[in-house]
C-alpha cells in the first residue's frame, strides 16, 4: 500500500517532505511490529535494545554512559530501563571494586536465555520486510546511511 493510501494524504510539499514522512511512518510501523513480538516476553523495544547491547559486550561489563551512547533511541532513559531490567532479573549492577563511583552493568544468564528465545522468532519478524530483495535492502541501507551522513 502506498504512503498516500496509508495516511490518506494525496499530496506532499516535495519529494523530500514525502521521504521524511515515509521514513517516520515506516519507523513507527516497524517499532509496533517489534513491540508486538516482544510483548509475550514482557519487555519493550527499548529494554530489548539494552539487553542486546549488553549481550554484545558479554562477558565484559559496561558503564551506563556506554550503553546510552549505543542505544537506538537516544531519548530513552537508560537508568529507568536498567532499573526495570534489574527488577526482572535480566541485568545486574555491581559497584566497581577499583572505583566505587563506577557501576558495572551486565546481562544475567536469565537475560541471555530470554534473548535466545526472542532470537528464535526473528525470522518471523523479519518476514514482514522480506518483500524487498536483498539487493534492495542493501541499497536502502546505503541511502539511509547517506541521509544521516
Amino acid at each position: 500500500m502506498s504512503l498516500e493510501q496509508d495516511i490518506q494524504q494525496e499530496q506532499f510539499e516535495s519529494a523530500f517532505h514525502k521521504t521524511a514522512v515515509n521514513i517516520l511512518f515506516t519507523s513507527s510501523w516497524l517499532y509496533n511490529l517489534n513491540a508486538l513480538r516482544l510483548k509475550p516476553f514482557d519487555i519493550t523495544p527499548e529494554q530489548f535494545n539494552v539487553l542486546r547491547i549488553l549481550r554484545g559486550s558479554h562477558p565484559n561489563t559496561m558503564m551506563l554512559s556506554d550503553i546510552s551512547r549505543r542505544m537506538l533511541d537516544k531519548s530513552s532513559n537508560a537508568t529507568r530501563l536498567l532499573d526495570k531490567l534489574c527488577r526482572k532479573g535480566l541485568t545486574e549492577r555491581k559497584k566497581c571494586k577499583s572505583n566505587r563511583r563506577k557501576v558495572d552493568i551486565s546481562i544475567t544468564p536469565r537475560g541471555l536465555q530470554m534473548l535466545s528465545k526472542i532470537d528464535k522468532g526473528s525470522a518471523d519478524w523479519l518476514k514482514d520486510i522480506n518483500n524487498i530483495s536483498e539487493a534492495e535492502a542493501r541499497e536502502l541501507n546505503r541511502i539511509l546511511d547517506k541521509l544521516r551522513g
